[in-house]
């Protein structure tokens, strides 16, 4: 099987300040790679030694996210190239290159991994570098190579071996068969499988030391497969799952060691250094205890293999391994049993909140946590104060452990509370057994908040001991119930809107699973919390999660002494069918159908009527179609009697029209004028050449009402620039002739204070009051009384008929003009 083999850095064209080749030597998850210097000129190149005459099955390159060559190329041999050749023909055979993504698509956050698989024979390898891709990132046209990976089938004795040139292989090719090439293991045969292990994105998230140790683990497993001792090698597979979990996990606080040292955070990066030796020397115990590996053999190859730890931390894994060496490791048979082992610190407490729920191996179960090395930190004045009875019951150490910024000591101090009050003595005074709860309480009603998954299930767990269990076991009664739950349910109803559907999951059922306990029912408290109103923004994950509590719990209590009246369900439930999100709307629905099936008649007093109006809400469309299947009846669909509507106004319109062409046939709109002569041709005779109302413009020829022509004449005649207006008498007068006209008799000026109107022709002034009027500018006696009070018909109406009859194009005109004058008037 091929393998990963070791190599050294020869030479490299440039490199920046920390950014060595040989950084390439170091495959770990924090490696700074090889970066070009600024501004360097191009191809760069970067000559690497295998550390034997291999052939080269498996070549990959892990580039930066931004500063990315266009394109690498492999060269291989046997001969050290010259650094003045540029190309390499005699001494180096080029066997390709690769191109690499620009990244855009990404927005240059991801690093691209490179595999090339090749079959090649050689010594030395040489990688020539590309100009880059131009980004905004890259102000100085650098690349950068995180790491490489050679991947080899074995080691190549050049006289057993010698490399073929390239006519022997075209020959070769042309003379084999398709079957030659099946059965030979040559240049032309089949690939071998290569182990994960020795894959490059194995140790994109290893621990170096850890993953040298997967390996060595790997080659004994295989060992005992050929021994056919297939339990040693079953165990070895569950310890390479294991560890393979600690190794990701040891990078993980790596990565978080070097983030703090950029930020010069010391405090931390000490903390994750501690943490992560800690970690380290109890799963090597692990190792020794179970017998499956000599950490001997390791520490020495850790001393002396230089692709696992830089030159810089040599002395680091020197000195950690002279105090490994130095233990006394306990034998297998000598382990203290699990019963007798320390119970104030629970296995689960080694555990990450991420870790919860996966399998949980012998390997990583330490007698101990390994995050509990320290103590708490020390309570402040503040915590002094308000934990003050906590403090007193269970001691400062502990409450510290509850008030710890590292989520292990929480859950180990809450699971202290918790064995304590499990281990409380029947016969111990109630007074003392009040302050242990209401204390136990107070720490609790603290945890429900916590982020951490581990942390909230502890809390949960001693809840429910004291309302399950302990309260009701020592007779404290309704009093010590009451304030457990008044200090602890805000609290869990809060986190019923938990981002985390897990989360949310697990409070609903520890809430449905106290509602239904004798005493806590027996206060009807939390059916009295769940049936609060919301607004219709309140939030969706909280409003959702009550709904699915009250649906829930309303089927287990009912309406009768649980807290649950018919009243308060259908004012959160009308609440809630306000709500901006839809599947609080829907289960507020279903509520309402399910407490219809009960009550009936008495559902129907809180909701809106079931009319059309309402209907075109879709929720009260679907709440009401429930109502009838329950009932039985047909449901009409809202699609005819949209139709049926539609009709009935339709039909309506129509009559409405039918009239007011009936009154108007006959009827001039402006004098009018009833005659049986009015049909569509007669209306517009009469209106050009009879009707007392209108005249024609002299000027533009257009026909105008009487008492619109000075309005006509000042902004909408085509000669409207000759004419001015009289500012004595308002009237429109030929702008040559104005000083004439205010001297002369046609100049009369209305009365003022009396409202009376002025007609434009003959000049006189008149009051709307007079019943008839003689206007010397016609010969005809004109009712101006009978225009301003007889006609009720709307204008609108006179307007859409006769824009659709009139046929001339001053109709439209003389009906506005029209307008005009009855609001003169």
């Amino acid at each position: 099987m091929p393998r990963k083999i070791g190599f050294t850095v020869v030479s490299s064209s440039s490199h920046e300040d920390n950014f060595s080749a040989k950084e390439l030597m170091v495959h770990a998850p924090t490696v700074n790679g090889w970066r070009s210097s600024r501004l360097c000129s191009y191809p760069q190149h970067i000559t690497l030694q295998l550390v034997e005459r291999s052939r080269v099955r498996k070549l990959q390159l892990l580039a930066h996210q931004y500063m990315i060559p266009t394109k690498v190329e492999f060269y291989i041999g046997d001969t050290l190239p010259e650094t003045s050749s540029p190309g390499f023909p005699r001494q180096l055979r080029r066997l390709g290159y690769v191109s690499l993504s620009d990244n855009e698509k990404t927005g240059f956050k991801a690093r691209e991994l490179k595999s090339v698989h090749v079959d090649a024979v050689g010594t030395y390898l040489r990688m020539t570098f590309h100009r880059n891709y131009g980004n905004r990132y890259n102000h100085y046209n650098q690349v950068l190579c995180y790491m490489v990976t050679i991947t080899h089938v074995c080691v190549i004795c050049p006289s057993v071996y010698p490399q073929p040139s390239r006519e022997q292989l075209i020959e070769h090719y042309l003379n084999s068969t398709q079957l030659e090439a099946a059965l030979e293991s040559t240049f032309m045969g089949k690939c071998e499988s290569i182990s994960p292990l020795d894959d490059l994105a194995f140790d994109m998230y290893q621990d170096p030391e850890v993953a040298h140790i997967i390996r060595l683990l790997d080659q004994k497993k295989q060992e005992m497969v050929r021994q056919e001792k297939y339990e040693e090698a079953k165990n070895l597979k569950q310890a390479i799952a294991d560890l393979q979990k600690v190794g990701e996990r040891l990078a993980r606080y790596d990565v978080e060691k070097r983030c703090a040292i950029e930020k010069e955070d010391y405090d931390l990066a000490k903390k994750k250094k501690e943490l992560m030796e800690e970690y380290r020397k109890s799963v090597y115990q692990q190792l020794e205890v179970h017998n499956l590996l000599d950490m001997t053999m390791v520490c020495q190859q850790l001393l002396v293999c230089p692709m696992l730890v830089r030159v810089s931390e040599r002395a680091e894994v020197i000195n950690f391994s002279k105090v490994f060496l130095r233990r006394e490791i306990v034998p297998y048979d000598e382990r203290p049993l699990p019963a007798l082992q320390r119970k104030d610190q629970p296995l689960e407490a080694t555990q990450s909140p991420a870790e919860e729920h996966s399998p949980i191996s012998e390997l990583q179960r330490t007698p101990q946590s390994t995050e509990m090395s320290g103590e708490p930190e020390p309570l402040t004045e503040k915590v002094l104060r308000e934990a003050g009875l906590s403090i007193e019951v269970f001691g400062e150490s502990l409450v510290a452990g509850v008030y710890s910024k590292t989520w292990c000591y929480r859950v180990d101090a809450l699971l202290s509370v918790y064995k304590k009050l499990l281990e409380v003595s029947p016969t111990t005074p109630k007074e003392e057994l009040r302050n242990m709860i209401r204390a136990a309480v107070f720490l609790v009603k603290k945890a429900l908040l916590d982020k951490v998954t581990s942390v909230l299930h502890a809390s949960l767990k001693l809840l429910r001991l004291m309302l399950s269990q302990l309260i009701p076991g020592v007779g404290l009664g309704r009093a010590e119930v009451t304030h457990c739950l008044e200090q602890t349910f805000p609290n869990l109803l809060a986190r019923t809107g938990d981002s985390t559907t897990r989360v949310r999951a697990t409070v609903s059922a520890f809430i449905q699973e106290i509602a239904v306990l004798k005493d806590v029912r027996a206060l009807q408290m939390i059916p009295g919390e769940l049936v609060k109103p919301f607004k219709s923004n309140f939030p969706s994950r909280l409003a959702e999660s009550r709904a699915e509590l009250l649906e829930k719990l309303l089927i287990e209590l009912g309406t009768e002494n649980s807290g649950f009246t018919l009243e308060n369900v259908m004012t959160f439930c009308t609440a809630a069918l306000a709500h901006s999100a839809p599947t609080v709307r829907e289960l507020a629905v279903r509520i309402i159908l399910s407490v219809y099936q009960k009550e009936r008649s008495a559902v129907l007093s809180y909701l809106p009527p079931d009319d059309a109006a309402v209907r075109k809400n879709f929720v009260y469309k679907n709440l009401f179609d429930g109502f009838a299947k329950i009932d039985g009846k047909l449901v009409e669909t809202q699609k005819e009697k949209e139709e049926i509507h539609s009709l009935q106004e339709q039909l309506a319109a129509l009559k409405e029209i039918t009239v007011c062409c009936a009154v108007i046939s006959l009827l001039c709109i402006f004098c009018g004028k009833k005659d049986e002569s009015f049909t569509e041709d007669g209306l517009d005779l009469h209106y050009w050449k009879h009707c007392p109302m209108l005249r024609r413009c002299d000027e533009c020829r257009q026909v105008v009402e009487i008492a619109s022509l000075t309005e006509h004449l000042l902004g909408e005649c085509e000669n409207r620039s000759k004419f001015s207006q009289c500012p004595l008498c308002s009237e429109a007068v030929a702008s040559e002739d104005l000083v004439h006209h205010a001297q002369g008799p046609g100049c009369n000026p209305p009365v003022l204070g009396k409202g009376s109107n002025h007609c434009p022709l003959c000049h006189n002034n008149f009051t709307p009051g007079e019943e008839v009027r003689l206007c010397t500018c016609t010969s005809q006696l004109v009712n101006y009384e009978i225009m301003a009070t007889s006609f009720t018909i709307d204008l609108l109406a006179y307007a859409e008929i006769f824009f659709v009859r009139s046929r001339s194009r001053n109709a439209s005109h003389i009906v506005k003009q029209r307008s005009l004058s009855q609001t003169r008037l």
